[in-house]
């Protein structure tokens, strides 16, 4: 998978993350760019850990999962790390 290909999976994972986790997230389509692409580095790294494999094809159903669990980790993190700097 190309650059480009990463990044539009990227994006789209976290829309999606941000869809299915309640709550309002703050940040612009540039934050989710950014969280959907630390996701999927993130669930590509626990695919290759846990199955062997990790992001293979752009239009493969397991790398759209593992993109979109990935994402949700780490907007749930992000999540609590802003939160934290709001309340000081």
């Amino acid at each position: 998978m190309g650059i480009l290909g990463f990044l539009i999976l990227g994006l789209i994972a976290g829309a999606i993350a941000k869809a299915i986790l309640p709550g309002r997230q703050g940040g612009g389509w540039l934050i989710t760019l950014v969280l959907g692409v630390v996701g999927a580095i993130l669930g590509g790294w626990i695919g290759s850990l846990i199955f062997g494999g990790g992001l293979a094809e752009f239009f493969d159903l397991r790398t759209w999962l593992l993109a979109i669990l990935g994402s949700i980790i780490v907007l749930l993190i992000y999540g609590m790390v802003t939160r934290r700097g709001s309340r000081v």
